[in-house]
């Protein structure tokens, strides 16, 4: 079982950074796939980027990459998502997830956190 909370969203101007951070709880956190979703006012939840345990690959949706990086800290039990040059159109809650692959985590398992709002203003 995995516990996750997330945190860093707030609001920024378009060509902004921020920076989300996903607290997890258990002691197999090292042991998940980790990833990071969002979702729009009237879209579905949509798939951002994922991590494997042991940070060895991520794969990025093709709207983030080369904006966006996701990274992890296993020792202090928590996954990070930079995000640099913000356009209004990443503006969502944003969720992390855990799965025992990235596979699962792509495909939406297993474990979720609440969301931190980001939003980018023109």
């Amino acid at each position: 079982q995995v516990q996750l909370v997330e945190s860093g969203g707030g609001l920024v101007q378009a060509g902004g950074s921020l920076r989300l951070s996903c607290a997890a709880s258990g002691r197999t956190f090292s042991s998940y796939a980790m990833g990071w979703f969002r979702q729009a006012p009237g879209k579905e939840r949509e798939f951002v980027a994922a991590i494997t345990w042991n940070s060895r690959n991520t794969v990025y949706a093709e709207s983030v990459k080369g904006r966006f990086t996701i990274s992890r800290d296993n020792a202090k039990n928590t996954m990070y998502l930079q995000m640099n040059s913000l356009k209004p159109e990443d503006t969502a809650v944003y969720y992390c997830n855990a799965g025992t692959t990235t596979s699962r985590v792509r495909s939406g398992a297993d474990y979720w956190g609440q969301g931190t709002q980001v939003t980018v203003s023109s």
